[in-house]
C-alpha cells in the first residue's frame, strides 16, 4: 500500500490525484491488475470524472451545494453534516484497471479527491493486486 498526502484549499475542493495514483502504481510495481484508491475520511470522497474542462468540477460543486446546502437544520453537533452526506453520495473509493503499468482511464477521465470539509491535509491510500 502507498499512502498519499493531499492538501485541500477550501471548504469544498476537488483535487486531481491522477498523477499521484499513477506514481503509486509504479511504486507498487503493479503491471497488470486493479488498483484501489481509498479515502479514509468521513467528510471526503474519491470519484472519477472529466478532467479536461475545469467547469465540470465547478458545476458538480454548484449542483451539490444546491442539493445539499451547508446549513439546513442538521442535528450533527460538529456542524458538518452536509460534508458527511456529500461524501456518502460520492463514495470512499474507486478502482481502476492497470495494464502494462498504466492506469486504464478514458480519454477525459481523472481521479478526483473530493474534500467537503476543508481546508485540511488528508490521506489517500492506494493498493493494487
Amino acid at each position: 500500500m502507498v499512502e498519499l498526502s493531499v492538501q485541500s484549499g477550501g471548504l469544498t475542493d476537488f483535487l486531481d490525484v491522477t498523477d499521484l495514483v499513477a506514481q503509486a502504481v509504479s511504486d507498487l510495481g503493479l503491471k497488470d491488475g486493479v488498483v484501489t484508491v481509498f479515502n479514509p475520511h468521513t467528510t471526503a470522497a474519491v470519484t472519477i470524472n472529466e478532467g479536461a474542462d475545469p467547469d465540470v468540477v465547478r458545476d458538480m460543486n454548484v449542483a451539490l451545494d444546491k442539493l445539499i446546502p451547508w446549513t439546513d437544520g442538521y442535528l450533527h453537533a460538529e456542524g458538518n453534516s452536509a460534508a458527511h452526506i456529500k461524501a456518502s453520495l460520492y463514495g470512499s473509493s474507486v478502482q481502476v484497471i492497470v495494464q502494462d503499468g498504466q492506469l486504464r482511464l478514458g480519454t477525459w477521465q481523472k481521479i478526483w479527491f473530493c474534500d467537503f470539509d476543508g481546508p485540511r491535509r488528508r490521506n489517500v491510500w492506494v493498493s493494487g493486486g
